[in-house]
C-alpha cells in the first residue's frame, strides 16, 4: 500500500519566532526578570528615595545605586527559588502583569498600593474602571506589559540538570545575600531614618506592593461571611416636643464624593467655585477632616458610630449603624445613590430606585449619571409624600461629585467657567492649569447641585427641613506628585483629608429649635471631623441613645442646647 504524502504545514509566526529566538539559562532568565522588576518598573520609588535622602552629590547617588542593587538582588533571590524551568514563564507572566499595572498607578499617579487600595479596586464598578482607561495606559500596557510578556514566551530556557541547577541557585543566592546584607549594613542609618519616617514607601515598590497588600487585605480587611448582625443603639428613641402641631422633620444628608475643602471659595479659595451657595444662609464648617482617604473606608466609618482612631472595619461590616438607629427611632430612612453604592451602610433601609425617565435624562450610554439626577430624584420622592402623613424623614443622597480621573465628565458646559480644561482621563498628561480648572469646574457643578437641593427643601412648607453636606474624602491633583486619593492616612496630604462640610436649616426648623442652630453657628471655625457626624446628626433628629458620644456631639457643646432639653419630655 502506497503511503500518502503528508500535507505540508506552514509553521506559525510564533513558532518561527521561537525557533529563531535566543536560548538562555534559567539563571540568566531570573536575573533579567529581577532587573526588570526591580529597576525598570520602580523609578517612582527611587525618586522618592532620592527625595528623602539627606545627602547631595556623589553620596546621594551612591545611596540610590545601593538601593537599586538591594531591590534587584532581593527580587533575584526570591526568583531563584520560586522559578524553575517548568514554571518560570508562568511566574514571570504573573509578576510582569501585576507589577506592570501597579507600577503604572505608582509612577504615573503617585498612588501608594495598600490594602485599602486593594479594597477600593474590588469595590470599583465597571463605570469607574472605564474612566481609568486612557491612551497613556494603553501605551504603558503595550510597552511595559505586553512586550515583555511576548519576550518571556518567545525566549527558550535551556535545560539543565537538577544538580547543576541547585549548585547555580546556591551560589547565586549567596552572591545576592552578600549584596543585600552588605549594602543594608553599610547604609543602615540612612535606610532606618527614611523608612522610619515613611513607612508606606513599600507601597510604591512593584510588584511587591500589590501582592503583599492583597494578602494583607484578605487576611485583615476582607469582610467575613455569615457573621451575625449585631444590634446597636437598641435604646434609641425620639424626644417629642410638647408643643402641639409641631411639623415633622425632613433631614437631607448629602454624602459628597472627592471634594476637597481647599477648592471651595467658601473656605478662601481664590477662584469663585461657590457662586450659588455663597448667596444662601448656610453654615460653612471650614476645619473638617475625613475618616479615610477613600470611599470604601470613609463611608462605612461615617455611619458606624466609631471614631476614626478606634474604627474597626470588620465590626462595622456586621453591626447596625446610624441609619438603622434613625429607623428604629421612627424615621423613614431612604438612600438615593448616584455612585457605586453605600458600602453596606444602607443595607437595611429603603433604597430609592431612580425612575427610568430620569436616568434617560441625566445618564450617558454607559450608565454614568450627572448629579442633577439627585435633585430630580429628591423632588420626585418628596412629591409622593402625603402632607397629612406626619412621619419624619432622613434622606441620604450619595453623589458622583468630583470623582476622578475623568473630572471633565463631572460638570456640564453651563458650569465650566474655568478654561482651558483637561478633557481626558489621562490627567497626568495635562497641564497643571488645565487639570485644576477641570477639577474646579466639578466643584462649581456640585455648588449648583447643592443649591438646587436646598431650594427644593425650602419649598417643603409642611416640614421642618434641614440639610447637611460633607464629602467622604478629598483629592490630589498633582500636588507633591500625587494624583487621585487613597494615600495611607499617615502620609496623606491635606488635599485628601481636609473636606468641606455645610449645613442649612429652614425657617420652620430655626423657629422650632433656635438653640440648635445657634449652637452650630458658634462652631463653624472649630476643628471637626467625620467623628462628629454620627452623634450630632442623631441629636439634630431629636434621637437619644446611650451610644451617642457626648464628646463628639456638636449640640452637646452648647449650654443653650442643654437648657432647651429641660423643656422636652422623653417619649419612646
Amino acid at each position: 500500500m502506497t503511503q500518502q504524502p503528508q500535507p505540508h504545514r506552514t509553521p506559525s509566526i510564533f513558532s518561527r519566532f521561537r525557533r529563531g529566538a535566543p536560548s538562555i539559562s534559567l539563571l540568566k532568565f531570573n536575573l533579567l526578570l529581577a532587573v526588570w522588576l526591580g529597576l525598570v518598573l520602580n523609578y517612582g520609588f527611587y525618586e522618592k528615595i532620592h527625595q528623602f535622602t539627606p545627602y547631595q552629590g556623589i553620596k546621594a547617588t551612591g545611596l540610590l545605586i545601593a538601593t537599586v542593587l538591594v531591590i534587584v538582588a532581593a527580587y533575584h533571590l526570591l526568583l531563584l527559588w520560586l522559578n524553575w524551568r517548568w514554571n518560570a514563564k508562568i511566574m514571570a507572566s504573573i509578576f510582569i502583569v501585576v507589577g506592570g499595572f501597579s507600577a503604572y498607578f505608582v509612577n504615573s499617579l503617585g498612588v501608594v498600593i495598600t490594602p485599602d487600595q486593594i479594597q477600593n479596586m474590588l469595590q470599583t464598578d465597571v463605570r469607574e474602571v472605564r474612566d481609568l482607561w486612557s491612551i497613556r495606559l494603553i501605551i504603558w500596557s503595550t510597552l511595559l506589559v505586553i512586550a515583555p510578556l511576548c519576550l518571556v514566551w518567545i525566549v527558550n530556557i535551556q535545560a539543565t540538570s537538577l544538580p547543576r541547577q541547585l549548585l547555580q541557585k546556591t551560589l547565586a543566592s549567596m552572591l545576592s545575600l552578600v549584596f543585600i546584607l552588605g549594602l543594608l549594613i553599610y547604609f543602615y542609618v540612612d535606610y532606618a531614618a527614611i523608612f522610619r519616617e515613611h513607612r508606606d514607601l513599600k507601597g510604591m515598590l512593584s510588584p511587591q506592593n500589590a501582592i503583599a497588600s492583597s494578602l494583607s487585605y484578605y487576611k485583615k480587611k476582607a469582610p467575613k461571611q455569615h457573621l451575625p448582625l449585631l444590634h446597636y443603639g437598641e435604646d434609641a428613641h425620639r424626644i417629642q416636643r410638647t408643643q402641639a402641631g409641631t411639623p415633622p422633620k425632613i433631614m437631607l444628608l448629602v454624602v459628597g464624593e472627592t471634594a476637597r475643602a481647599e477648592s471651595f471659595s467658601l473656605n478662601g479659595y481664590a477662584k469663585n467655585t461657590n457662586p450659588e451657595l455663597s448667596k444662601l444662609p448656610i453654615l460653612n464648617f471650614n476645619q473638617v477632616s475625613s475618616c479615610g482617604t477613600a470611599t470604601a473606608v470613609s463611608v462605612p466609618c461615617m455611619f458606624s458610630g466609631m471614631p476614626r482612631a478606634d474604627y474597626d472595619e470588620q465590626l462595622a461590616n456586621h453591626r447596625e449603624g446610624l441609619l438603622d438607629i434613625a429607623q428604629r427611632a421612627g424615621y423613614q430612612v431612604t438612600w438615593i445613590d448616584n455612585n457605586s453604592g453605600c458600602k453596606d451602610a444602607c443595607d437595611r433601609v429603603q433604597q430609592y430606585q431612580i425612575p427610568a425617565a430620569l436616568k434617560q435624562k441625566w445618564c450617558d450610554a454607559s450608565g454614568e449619571c450627572l448629579d442633577e439626577i439627585l435633585v430630580d430624584s429628591l423632588q420626585s420622592y418628596l412629591s409622593q409624600l402625603d402632607p397629612k402623613y406626619t412621619r419624619s424623614h432622613l434622606i441620604v443622597l450619595h453623589q458622583m461629585g468630583s470623582h476622578g480621573p475623568a473630572y471633565y465628565k463631572r460638570s456640564t458646559a453651563a458650569y465650566q467657567p474655568f478654561q482651558p480644561m483637561c478633557n481626558s482621563n489621562a490627567i497626568q498628561g495635562c497641564s497643571a492649569n488645565a487639570l485644576t480648572n477641570t477639577y474646579d469646574n466639578s466643584i462649581v457643578y456640585t455648588d449648583h447641585v447643592l443649591s438646587q437641593l436646598i431650594q427644593t427643601l425650602q419649598q417643603q412648607k409642611h416640614y421642618q427641613t434641614g440639610f447637611w453636606y460633607v464629602s467622604d474624602h478629598g483629592e490630589s491633583t498633582g500636588e507633591h506628585g500625587l494624583y487621585l486619593h487613597g494615600a495611607p492616612y499617615s502620609m496623606a496630604p491635606s488635599q485628601q483629608t481636609h473636606v468641606p462640610m455645610l449645613m442649612w436649616f429652614s425657617e420652620a426648623w430655626q423657629q422650632q429649635q433656635p438653640a440648635q442652630v445657634s449652637c452650630l453657628k458658634a462652631q463653624t471655625a472649630r476643628t471637626l471631623s467625620h467623628d462628629n457626624l454620627f452623634p450630632s446628626l442623631l441629636s439634630l433628629l431629636d434621637i437619644k441613645s446611650q451610644v451617642i458620644d457626648p464628646k463628639n456631639d456638636m449640640l452637646n457643646q452648647c449650654a443653650s442646647s442643654t437648657s432647651t432639653l429641660s423643656h422636652e419630655s422623653a417619649h419612646a
